[in-house]
């Protein structure tokens, strides 16, 4: 038998996951690794503890699955985007990571708008954001110089762990797309905008496509990881590119809802020149001369984990969950906007923070639940809202990651969105996607969609209720009008916050 893993690098944990050529699950395994949160607004990890703990989950995957080691035949990545890993010339880390939630760098945005005005969009084609890379660095450049003077190497997250794999520095189009340095439609680092913050090219990686191979195992790695040194290790792509392959989103007018920590409602965009206006991030895809369109809630499944860590400890999220099948739609005339964290689309403001609105004496723990999930749910609905007023023509999406493995939440989504939702068979998010690329590269199909036709498989879909989606269409334009109502009492907050 022939094996491929995919390797997630999530913002919590890793997983790897282990796949024959048939596109069966046959194992997987996962590790965690602490966020380093010193204040408010910051999110940090250590870089090597990525290493460490993703060797641990592949040595668990083939002790526990039993395979040998010259089975698997190659390897491939997806990992969280936007996060800055200095290397300095001996290619050692400078600095913890900071991550992709963190939203120290306003000053940093503010100071790249005002360099690059319209050329942002039409190089990066996509706004200053606290989240993207070139904020960080320039943060770094400000407040820890003698770390910038140190710098030779910027890394993304799966690229660092790669490269500690392999010994090889690259990254892929994916991933670059996110840093806000990069010229998405010619696929190149732009020198203008390095230019513009006095930031030497030279720090910027190679760049190679997703499915390309960098390299293989090193001899300890191999070793430690209990896998072959002939494993082939592909470059992966970014995890919402990596999502986007894992639910077969591959051309133009296919979607998907993707919630795990943060959430996305991603669509294929037709070429490289599409213009959002900055309203939606526009990325390369991990398919070839691909790109796709997308918007991101900063705290979706988040929401959901730190309202059950902080009122209901004791039940289980299926526990919890199973609740607002109790609650109809609407939660009661409870409202929760997911701005734990700041938002992005379609508001990019850092300091806007959540809210329950329309809390009563007769609202019990499932109220609250329910109003949590729809809470999540409008927000993905804002972005889906912005892509088909952007010509996306979208009336199905395929739901992965957290909100695809509750039944009521999916017809939620079918309800809220006014669209068919497709749940696949064996959903395994970016981690197959991931695998898929490597399944690819080792040439086992000869297109990324050949290959999604025979690993992936739509399992139920929902469609939506006209009921429920009128009652949704009515509450949902009270949840646009929260931000507002808000905005100013949050900003007036933001000194207390420690």
């Amino acid at each position: 038998m022939k094996y491929v893993i995919g390797i997630d690098l999530g913002t919590s944990a890793v997983k790897a996951l282990l796949v024959d050529s048939e596109g069966r699950v046959c194992g997987e395994a996962s590790e965690p690794y602490p966020l380093l949160q010193e204040k408010a607004g910051y999110n940090e990890q250590e870089p090597e503890r990525w290493v460490t703990q993703t060797v641990a989950a592949l040595r668990k995957l083939v002790r526990e699955t039993g395979i040998r080691p010259d089975e698997v035949e190659g390897l491939s990545f997806s990992g969280q985007m936007h996060g800055l890993v200095l290397l300095d010339k001996d290619r050692r880390v400078i600095r913890n990571a900071i991550l992709w939630n963190d939203t120290r760098t306003t000053e940093q945005c503010r100071e790249i708008e005002a360099a690059l005005g319209k050329r942002l969009f039409a190089v990066a084609k996509n706004r200053a954001l606290e989240g993207f890379t070139l904020p960080k660095l320039l943060w770094v450049k400000r407040h820890e110089p003698e770390h910038f003077r140190r710098a030779a190497t910027f890394l993304l997250p799966k690229d660092y762990v790669r490269y500690r794999l392999t010994g090889r520095i690259a990254t892929e189009y994916s991933d670059a797309a996110g840093t806000l340095m990069f010229d998405v439609a010619n696929k190149r680092w732009s020198e203008e905008i390095c230019a513009a913050f006095g930031i030497d090219p030279a720090i910027c990686p190679p760049l190679v496509e997703s499915h390309a191979q960098v390299g293989v195992l090193l001899p300890d790695m191999a070793e430690a990881a209990g896998l072959s040194e002939t494993v082939r290790v592909f470059a992966g792509g970014a995890d919402n590119a990596c999502g986007a392959i894992g639910a077969g989103i591959l051309s133009a007018g296919e979607a998907m809802c993707s919630i795990g920590t943060s959430g996305v409602v991603l669509s294929v965009a037709e070429n490289g020149d599409a213009d959002y206006g900055g309203k939606l991030h526009f990325f390369n895809h991990g398919k070839e001369n691909a790109f796709y369109a997308m918007g991101v809630t900063l705290a979706a499944g988040y929401s959901l984990q730190w309202f059950k860590e902080t009122f209901a400890p004791g039940l289980s999220f299926d526990e919890l969950l199973k609740g607002i099948d109790e609650v109809p739609a609407g939660a009661g005339g409870l409202l929760f906007t997911p701005y734990l964290v700041g938002e992005r689309t379609p508001h990019a403001d850092a300091n806007i923070r959540a809210s329950f609105i329309g809390m009563d004496a007769t609202h019990k723990l499932a109220h609250f639940t329910r109003a949590v999930v729809e809470g999540i749910t409008f927000s993905l609905k804002e972005s889906l809202d912005i892509l088909r007023g952007a010509g996306h023509d979208i009336g199905s999406l395929v739901s992965i990651g957290g909100g695809a493995k509750n039944e009521s939440w999916l017809q939620m989504q079918a309800d809220i969105f006014n669209a068919t939702i497709h749940k696949l068979e064996n959903e395994q998010g970016p981690a197959m996607g991931a695998a898929m690329l490597a399944a690819y590269g080792c040439g086992w199909f000869d297109s990324l969609e050949a290959c999604a036709a025979v690993f992936l498989k739509r399992s139920r879909s929902y469609r939506p209720r006209p009921d429920h989606a009128e009652l949704y269409d009515r509450l949902y334009d009270v949840y646009r009008n929260v931000y507002e109502g808000t905005k100013r009492l949050n900003d007036g907050l933001v000194p207390f916050r420690k």
